[in-house]
Formats: C-alpha cells, structure tokens, sequence
C-alpha cells in the first residue's frame, strides 16, 4: 500500500524515537508507549514488499513481474493488482509463485530477529506477532496471534495463513501444535467483530464450516482466545444501540458496515453475534448448555494502522493509511474499491486505541501472563488509570485509591477474574477507581454494566452509574438516571476546558438484583467529558469545512475486562487432569 516503513521504524516510533513517515512527514510521539505488537499479515507476509522491490527469486516468475508492473504504475492497475493478490490469498488451492515459502520465511526471520533487537525488558517490549487474515466475502474474522517467546522458539514455525484454512479451529490447532513443537506460548485476540457480517460471535452455528456449535468449539476457542480487541481504528464493538436502547452511550464510533468489502450495511439479524456485550452475555447461555463460555474474554484496545505507525491520540491521528496521513482536506478522502458501492471516508475512522495491562514489569512473559489471565482494560485514546475488582466481604470503607489495589487483591478478584459462591455471602461487592489522562478531559462518570441469565434462560442486562463528577450538582434520579456533564469543547479552536468533570472517581457498588443461582458478568466503563475528535483538529490546523453530520467532538472512554460470577464450583487447578 506505499509504506515504506519497516518493522525498526515502527519499534523505534514505538519507543520515542522521531521517524520519517511514509509521506515525508517528521513524526515522534509525545508519549512512548511501553510495548508494541507489529502483527503483519500472515498471508504472503513480506512478499508484496518484496515482489515491489523486484526481489530476484520473485522475479524468475513472468507472472510475478507482470504483477509488480501493475503495482507500481500508480493508476487503475494498482487496485486490480491489489485485488488479484487478496483474491489469492483466500483461494486454499491456491499453491503459486506469489505464496513464495523461502521468501516468507527470510521476512519472518528477518522480523524475529528486530523484534528481539528492540525488546529492552524493563524499558520497552517488542513483542512477536502476527495477523492471521482470513477475508472471505470481506468478513472481518481475524486474529491477532501473540507469543510469549523471543526469535528461538517463534522462527520454528512460520505463521498459520488463511490460505491454508479460513476456519479459526484451524488456527487453535496450529497454536496447539506451535506449543507442542517449541515448548513456547501463545495466545489470540479476535478484532473488528463489527464488521464481521454477524460471524464473530456464532451461538448455534459455526459460520465457517455450517456445523453445530459444540463443546469442543467452545472449549477450544475458551483456550486459546482470552482477549478481544473491543475498539480500534475501524470503529467500536463495545455494544450497539439497536442492541441496547437504553444505553445513553451505546452509540459511539458506531461503524455500520456489513464488513470490509463495502457489500452493504448490516442487517439487523447480525449484530447480536457482533458486539462484545451481547458475546459476555450469550457465554453465560453457552455455558450452561455446554459446560463451558468460550466468550469468556478480556477487553483491550488497540491501533490496526497501516502506516508502521501506532498513534490514538485525538490530536495526532495519523489515518489508517499513508494517503490518510495528515494533509489537507483528508477527511473527505474515499477509500476507492473497484466495483464498491458503498464507499467510506477517512472521517469515518475513529483514533483508537490503547490496550493497558496489569502487569507485575515491562516484560514479554509479564505483559503476556497478564494478557491471558485478562487483567487488561481497553481505552479509546486516553490513557486514563482504571481498577476493577470483585468480592463478598468489600465495602464502602475500601473505597479509597490508598488502598483499592491491595484491598482488592486480599478479599477479591481484579477484572478478568472469577467469583464463585461463597458461604452467608448476600451479593457480590465491587470496588472501582479512575484517574484522569494528565493530558486528556476529565472524567464524567464511571458505570457498571451487567448482563446475566434470568430464570428462563434469556439474556439481560442493565447499566448501573457507580460514581461520578460534580456530585452535588448531579444527582441519580429514582431511576438510575443523570443529567449529563455538560460540554466545554470550543469545535472552532479545538479546544476544551477542565472546568467541569473530575480528576479522579473511585466507587464501592454492590449488585442490588443478585441472584445466587443464576450466573452473571460484570464490567466497568469509564466515560470522559466531551472533548474534540481528530476531525475538530484537522478543521482547526488545516483550515478544512467539515460536511454536516461529521463528529466533532466525542466522549472518549475506557473499557475493564470483566468479573464473571459463576453459580457452579470449580475443580480447583491443581485437581485438573
């Protein structure tokens, strides 16, 4: 797609260090990031960028120097060149020159081995990764694929494609067999389950081979898939207001596409099996028909650019692609699809996101540990600090940032854990807390979602607001209700105010419509004033005149993985087979 970027830039960028974009722009971060994951596609990874550099043993291909030509003549060739490629790229019977295995396999090495120069414990991780890309009828089902191990254990095996299988229990099997082979670690996060056409999320049928969703489905993806990537550059898969019509704040970065090939809108049949909410809540269903929640998942956030840059803040968002760095006017910019009708703008990417994790140091085998245990929350930008922690014997006196974490880890359970049934317990009690991004709004409300079984079996769920700003002005209707914060956001100078919202929030809240008997879920969202979207800086810095109905402003917000109450008792681990 024109990047001229390598994996070193990336990492570099990553860590603070100013690079030169792909567009010619200087770009540094103001604030490095701990880690980074440069998850590449599997698919034919590196050999598009090899085959436009005229790579030799590419080049013994007519049919591959044909293909570079079309490449690089920057007009209509280039797009039909593009979808020749993504076409064979999901063809499992594809076996041609352009699925070069010795090529792929010196990229993936050459990878590897960056990754461990830049990987600096303690400082700053650089950890292995990859995109496993299937793309059939443009449904977005893809995972991001993450190892515990450095460039000795990883460049044993070359990634799993969807050339190969565009089922993803093919893909736990490969993560089995890596793990079996090398004696290393890895795990999946499954992103953009908003554009997947209906598919992320199945409760009766597997979407990819039409058989029944079975144990071994839900046991299988339980293992191998304990994250997913709740928001990023492709918009927000939090919940939907069609799903939830009494959220006030469902409707955020709200993408409405069928999926990435442009074939459409939704239809309202698909989003139930799209959005993260209704996913925690049908894993309670699943469970109790077959004995395990396979939607049973951390949330993060995270970028999916394709620059080689990793950037979500609001004020130096640089696009999805090179053509969508910043320039004038780029928000009216169309991602042209040959044959697309429906096409999207660049105004309708969202500057998101950041996964945070609860890790014990800045290393792969913490970050890694963290991730699979899910003590991980999702922000959208912001790098707000966010606790979230369950138990029987918490209490309002626990509510104070002194002593939430180490209160929360004596007589609780941090997010992504498990409550079971405890003796004389009436409900469970959880403790949550907020600090504000230093460089970011402040905070307008923290709430607790939960969704739960009802006695007949069916889905539920209600929204409960824990703690907010300004609460002697603001105060809860009967019903759970509050006025909202207010908004200081000048759009024209892209500006905002702190003058109203917190700096910090911290709430004890225990659940008043517990049942015992029935299993439930539990997680926190942490909601910003209003502060300016990217497009109010493009208007400002630019000069531009947004079209109406474009955002301006947003309420930027952070996500917990959640806490799981589970009626039956487990084999405790070290009874496990």
């Amino acid at each position: 797609m024109g990047v001229t970027l390598g994996v070193a830039d990336s990492y570099a960028f990553a860590r603070g260090d100013q690079i030169v974009t792909s567009t010619g722009q200087k770009a540094q971060l103001a604030r490095p990031l701990d880690f980074l994951v440069v998850s590449d596609h599997s698919d034919a990874m590196g050999v598009v960028d090899q085959l436009i550099r005229g790579n030799p043993t590419l080049m013994q291909s007519s049919e591959l120097e044909a293909l570079r030509a079309d490449l690089t003549s920057g007009g209509t060739g280039t797009i039909e060149a593009v979808q020749v490629i993504t076409a064979v790229l999901i063809d499992e019977n594809y076996t041609g020159p352009l699925l070069n295995q010795d090529v792929m396999r010196s990229v993936w090495e050459d990878y590897v081995e960056t990754a461990d120069q830049y990987n600096n414990p303690g400082h700053f991780t650089a950890m292995i990764g990859y995109e496993w890309t299937p793309t059939q009828s443009g449904d977005k089902l893809h995972r991001n694929v993450l190892y515990r191990d450095g460039a000795e254990s990883a460049r044993q095996m070359m990634p799993f494609t969807a050339n190969k299988s565009i089922n993803p229990q093919d893909l736990w099997r490969w993560m089995q067999r890596y793990e079996d082979t090398t004696g290393g670690k890895v795990l999946a996060l499954a992103h953009n389950g908003n554009l997947s056409n209906g598919k992320m999320f199945p409760v009766e049928t597997n979407p990819n081979t039409g058989a029944p969703i079975d144990e071994d489905y839900v046991r299988t993806r339980a293992r191998w898939e304990p994250l997913f990537e709740v928001t990023q550059i492709k918009g927000d898969s939090e919940s939907h207001p069609a799903l939830s019509p009494d959220d006030e704040f469902a409707d955020f970065e709200t993408w409405d596409r069928g999926n990435a090939s442009l074939a459409g809108l939704k239809t309202p049949e698909m989003l139930p099996y799209e959005y993260a909410r209704e996913a925690l809540k049908n894993g309670l269903k699943l469970e109790q028909q077959l004995g395990e929640n396979p939607y049973q998942f951390g949330m993060v956030g995270s970028t999916d650019t394709h620059t080689g840059l990793a950037t979500a803040d609001e004020n130096y968002f640089f696009g999805k692609f090179i053509h969508e760095e910043p320039v004038a006017d780029r928000m009216h910019t169309p991602m042209v699809r040959s044959g697309a009708e429906n096409l999207w703008h660049t105004w309708e990417m969202s500057s998101s996101g950041y996964a945070a994790v609860w890790a014990k140091e800045n290393t792969r085998e913490a970050l890694w540990d963290a991730m699979q245990r899910r003590e991980v929350y999702a922000t959208t930008g912001p790098r707000m600090t966010v606790r979230f922690f369950g138990g029987w014997t918490l209490s309002q006196d626990d509510a104070s940032f002194q002593k939430l974490a180490t209160t929360g880890y004596a007589r609780g359970v941090p997010m992504g854990g498990t409550l079971q049934p405890a003796d004389g317990a009436s409900a469970p009690g959880f403790l949550v807390g907020a600090l504000k991004d230093p460089m970011s709004g402040h905070l307008d409300r923290i709430q607790i979602i939960k969704g739960w079984l009802d006695a007949d079996g069916n889905t539920q769920e209600k929204i409960f607001n824990v703690a907010w700003s300004d609460p002697e002005q603001r105060k809860m209707t009967p019903e759970g209700q509050l006025t909202p914060v207010g908004n200081t956001v000048n759009i024209a100078e892209a500006t905002w105010r702190n003058t109203i919202g917190d700096a910090e929030l911290v709430g004890y809240w225990q659940d008043p419509e517990f049942d015992a008997a029935l299993p439930a879920v539990y997680y926190a969202r942490v909601i910003e004033i209003p502060t300016p979207r990217w497009t109010a800086y493009d208007a400002k810095h630019f000069g531009d005149n947004p079209e109406p109905g474009i955002k301006m402003t947003l309420q930027e917000r952070a996500y917990t993985s959640p806490i799981w109450y589970s009626p039956k008792i487990d084999t405790p681990r070290s009874e496990l087979p």
